[in-house]
């Protein structure tokens, strides 16, 4: 009697079980990619961001620095001329009013000379350069020099009484400080707001402005 076939069926699908673990290693291998991909375009878009701060950062100083030097950069050519302006004012202040009165071609001079000197500041104003005349004023150590003290009752103490030059500021910043007397003996000043310089115990000319009681300086 002939051998008959067995029985045993081939498996519909034999490849099946062996894939499983294939793909579940794919699918994480795919998705260990992606998280990189992800935390690599996090890391650049943070590159990113900090580069165009600091190129902004850059810019603002480049234009800070750029005003700056626009501004500041006639200081040492300004300040010569404040001579000029200086001896304007004393020709100004040497020709008595009566004097003037009295002759036309003396009044005709004075009042170029006035014009020339008002044609200076305007021409100063125009690059930043302002005068500063604190006669009446507190007396402040940032902005003025003083040159001595005048005792008197009539105004409160540490008042600028008297301007020997006038001062100058260029932006923000003090191109000569004007040469003053200050008043000593009347009442205590106000106190200064909060935010302003305070001025030195003792003679109230601030650090470094010592006064010679008294005794004019020279200006």
């Amino acid at each position: 009697m002939p051998d008959e076939p067995s029985d045993s069926r081939p498996n519909d699908n034999p490849q099946a079980q062996p894939e499983t673990a294939p793909n579940k290693d794919a699918g994480a291998e795919v998705a260990g990619d992606l998280d990189a991909l992800l935390a690599e375009n996090a890391d650049m878009r943070d590159k990113l961001l900090r580069t165009m701060a600091d190129m902004e950062n850059l810019r603002r100083r480049t234009e800070r620095e750029k005003d700056d030097t626009s501004r500041y950069a006639i200081s040492n050519f300004a300040r010569d001329v404040l001579t000029i302006g200086d001896n304007l004012r004393r020709v100004i202040e040497h020709v008595p009013a009566e004097a003037a009165t009295k002759d036309p071609a003396l009044k005709s001079f004075l009042e170029g000379v006035e014009l020339t000197e008002r044609e200076l500041l305007k021409m100063l104003e125009k690059h930043g350069v302002t005068r500063l005349d604190p006669l009446g004023e507190r007396f402040d150590p940032n902005q003025q020099q003083a040159m001595y003290e005048v005792p008197t009752t009539d105004v409160p103490e540490g008042t600028v009484v008297q301007v020997m030059q006038a001062g100058y500021t260029i932006g923000d910043r003090v191109l000569r400080p004007a040469l003053v007397a200050v008043s000593k003996g009347g009442p205590k000043a106000a106190p200064a707001p909060q935010g302003e310089p305070k001025e030195a115990q003792g003679n109230g000319f601030g650090p470094g402005h010592a006064a010679n009681d008294d005794k004019p300086g020279d200006a």
